[in-house]
């Protein structure tokens, strides 16, 4: 069992929250673990594919053993056929911030997914439209028919910036982001990014490192999480009856293990992909965090013991 420390204490001058973001294995999860220790914090997830039940390894969840030490919200709250939307994942995460707050602590916001961040830190108003299941249809249709290129490049038409910022192969979110379109005749990235009237006062900490070295981190993740059983893993979730064509196992690494372990491809063969596909992942996470940008307070995540203390100071700073 991992020795910890749960920290207690409150400020009258301490932000809402604060926010811990960079591209994924920058290690956001470890200096979390470190500041929670030492300071009035409890964790809360901003990566889509952690809010799913069972997927632990292949979304690198924190342990069991990390989440006994100090207090984790929005991990495992949806099972991976259910549907789950930004507007859920913000009203949620919502209560969850309201909850810890009213207790004395401060929420730390952790993880690399675009939307869920600035959904929170911006106060975006995420446009009610429910879904329409017949043009979700069409266009699982056409994408069928004509390429998920074809249909990625349909959302390029009418939003370019939502289309750099949405993988091809995220059907699920080119198709909602087309149906926002469809609903309301607007941009989709226009309509998620506008913002409440009242902003929440929050500290965004970003990670960066030289990307080469990030790139090596998440080869070496990869290779981890294999050793661990991702394999296994999947094949679990397949036997518990999900579907391989799920939105939840269409992310990065999943894919990949489906058809491994359906044994259509090899196990060196998914590995490359799955290292192929996070390398670019990395890049479009940094169009939603980009280095220049004034809202985010960047640490250099090079040495973690120097990222450890830095982070320290600056979240005293913003005690005071």
């Amino acid at each position: 069992m991992t020795e910890c420390k749960v920290a207690t204490g409150t400020s009258s001058h301490r932000p809402e929250f604060i926010a811990l973001v960079g591209p994924t294995a920058v290690g956001k999860t470890d200096l979390a673990l470190h500041l929670a220790r030492e300071l009035p914090l409890e964790i809360v997830n901003a990566y889509s594919r952690q809010i799913y039940r069972y997927m632990d390894i292949g979304t690198s969840k924190p342990t069991p053993d990390q989440r006994s030490c100090v207090p984790h919200h929005m991990y495992d709250i949806v099972d991976p056929d259910e549907d789950y939307s930004l507007a859920m994942y913000q009203e949620q995460a919502s209560r969850a911030l309201a909850d810890i707050g009213a207790r004395g602590y401060i929420p730390l916001l952790v993880g690399g997914t675009g939307q869920y961040i600035w959904a929170m830190v911006e106060g975006w108003q995420v446009p009610e439209v429910p879904p329409d299941e017949d043009f979700r249809q069409d266009m699982n249709q056409w994408a069928n028919q004509h390429g998920l290129t074809s249909l990625h490049k349909r959302l390029e038409s009418i939003d370019p910036e939502a289309a750099a910022m949405i993988a091809e192969r995220n059907v699920r979110r080119v198709i909602r982001a087309l149906e926002l379109h469809r609903a309301t005749g607007e941009k989709p990235s226009l309509l998620l990014r506008r913002r409440s009237e009242v902003a929440r006062h929050s500290l965004v900490l970003g990670l960066s490192i030289d990307r080469d070295i990030l790139r090596g981190r998440a080869d070496a993740r990869i290779d981890t999480m294999v050793q661990q059983g991702f394999p296994s893993e999947v094949k679990a979730l397949l036997d518990r009856g999900y579907g391989s064509t799920l939105p939840a196992l269409s992310s990065i690494g999943y894919r990949e293990m489906v058809e491994c372990v359906t044994g259509r491809i090899d196990l060196p063969t998914a590995k490359a992909r799955i290292r192929r596909e996070t390398h670019r992942l990395i890049r479009r996470q940094f169009t939603w965090f980009r280095p220049g940008d004034a809202r985010i307070t960047w640490l250099d995540a090079t040495d973690p013991a120097s990222t450890v203390a830095e982070a320290n100071r600056k979240i005293a700073g913003a005690l005071e």
